[in-house]
């Protein structure tokens, strides 16, 4: 149901990415903001959430990762210490791949080092997008953006994907609002036919019909 082109989902057992697996439990600290930068991660079952913290501040969310994405990957360009704290959602399977190794990987020039690279910059416009967003959409349609990019929903996809329910405190500190204003959008998005419920989250493209509103 993920794109491929967006995340690295076509390693199905990510073995070609070298390093070890490691089995998580559900909301179990994978590293903490401040800790070394040694290691990138695949996720190969599962989800993550990354959140950042300044001092004085209260945690933010600044992304939820599943199946066939990577985190930490700042490493890579020489950040010696974990710019935030990454917490799996449920129970996950996640391969560990040492700084080094990628490094390596990444030289050898083919198939699977192009597909990191193109990740990787997919990875950078995908930041700026959200930042764009923070700046120029209202809380609800930056809501809906939240969602579509969950369910991995582009133009191309499924029309419906359903994706691990979240808390609405998680999407609010997502979206930059607070957890009644969630409350009242997902309700009226529900209303809508924008989304559903029903065990997990089901998000339809329709919801995109929120972004198009001025």
């Amino acid at each position: 149901m993920k794109r491929t082109d967006s995340n690295l989902g076509g390693f199905s057992s990510g073995a070609a990415l070298g390093g070890i697996l490691l089995h998580y439990r559900q909301k179990q600290v994978i590293y903490t903001q401040g800790a070394p930068a040694d290691y990138l991660y695949y996720i190969q079952k599962g989800g993550v959430r990354l959140t950042c913290r300044a001092k004085h501040q209260t945690s933010a969310v600044t992304v939820i990762l599943g199946v066939g994405e990577l985190f930490g990957e700042l490493c890579l360009a020489g950040y010696p210490l974990r710019m935030s704290k990454a917490v799996t959602l449920t129970d996950s399977s996640i391969r560990a791949i040492k700084k080094e190794e990628m490094l390596q990987l990444l030289r050898n020039k083919n198939e699977t080092s192009n597909r990191l690279v193109a990740y990787l910059l997919s990875s950078v416009q995908r930041y700026r997008d959200q930042v764009a967003d923070l700046l120029t959409f209202s809380a609800d349609q930056r809501l809906a953006q939240v969602l579509l990019r969950l369910a991995h929903l582009d133009k191309r996809s499924p029309p419906v994907v359903e994706i691990p329910k979240l808390s609405h405190q998680v999407l609010a500190e997502m979206v930059g609002t607070s957890r009644p204003r969630i409350n009242v959008f997902m309700n009226r998005f529900r209303k809508q036919g924008f989304i559903n419920y029903d065990g997990g989250l089901e998000v339809h493209q329709s919801v995109r019909k929120v972004l198009r509103r001025r």
